[in-house]
């Protein structure tokens, strides 16, 4: 038995309103086409569905029994717009690490006017390049330097500017890079080669753990402030560092066979992100 989703909506919009009339003023129907829709509906279950008087409408056993059936129905119905629209709209998968959130917050607000999604995931260096490799991700926001397989654009730099100490440091106001001479550094990616100090590497972009090993007093961690900001731990104290060009330097990356209009907006609106902050 075929029925019609016609029908079904002339019947759950009856049922809820007890009219007709109303139930067709609502659809943008005629009445008389209304009750024809509900009657071939009652035709086709076999049932009476509504019990019609001069003075009102009632639902039958039936017909209240059916009409939770009929909400499914429409409810799914409605659904499988939604998430067909949502498919056919044009999606960006961006992978990013933490501290470029606010700039990436920009930029999906600014695809989102021109109507193109982006679904955001944090990641780091490591992470982003198997999101790439894999198809998982549209594009990343990786550490310079991306690795040499991808396509980049759109570079900034991220200034360094504090320095993460156990909380029981001696340290609590301005240090000098000269300071930090003999003095055990946590080094993000092997960089900053000059700067004083014993260096021991770090992975990029996991400022997480590398903080627990300031905290755990192997070494302190130069940190930009955009991501000191962010953290809330009561084991650590960040203190304001100057260090001359100290930075940390990104870049938009991407596979080259997979270029699309989509992926070129992102990079136009990295690119303005950039300018207008």
């Amino acid at each position: 038995m075929l029925l019609m989703l016609r029908e079904i909506q002339c019947f759950e919009r009856v049922a809820a309103l007890l009219s007709f009339s109303r139930a067709a003023a609502e659809l943008g129907m005629s009445q008389p086409a209304v009750s024809q829709a509900v009657t071939r509906l009652e035709k086709a279950l076999g049932l009476r569905l509504f019990d019609r008087s001069a003075r009102a409408v009632r639902l039958t056993p039936e017909g209240k029994a059916l009409l939770g059936h009929a909400h499914q129905v429409l409810d799914s119905v409605t659904a499988f717009g939604l998430e067909g629209a949502r498919l056919a709209r044009p999606v960006i998968h961006l992978a990013y690490p933490p501290l470029a959130g606010p700039l990436v917050a920009r930029v999906a607000r600014r695809l989102a006017g021109r109507g193109i999604a982006v679904e955001l995931v944090t990641a780091g260096r490591g992470a982003a390049a198997r999101a790439l490799d894999e198809g998982e991700a549209s594009a990343a926001i990786v550490a310079v330097p991306a690795p040499p397989r991808f396509v980049t654009g759109a570079r900034f730099h991220v200034t360094v500017d504090r320095l993460a100490v156990p909380v029981d440091h001696a340290w609590r106001s301005r240090v000098t890079a000269a300071e930090l001479g003999g003095r055990d550094v946590l080094i993000p990616g092997g960089r900053w080669a000059g700067l004083p100090g014993r260096h021991r590497q770090v992975a990029d972009d996991d400022f997480g753990a590398a903080l627990d090993l300031v905290a755990a007093g192997v070494g302190l961690l130069p940190i930009p402030q955009l991501v000191a900001r962010t953290v809330r731990r009561d084991d650590i104290r960040f203190v304001p560092l100057e260090a001359a060009d100290l930075r940390l330097t990104y870049t938009l990356a991407w596979q080259g066979e997979a270029v699309t209009p989509e992926l070129m907006a992102l990079v136009q609106a990295v690119q303005q992100a950039l300018w207008t902050r």
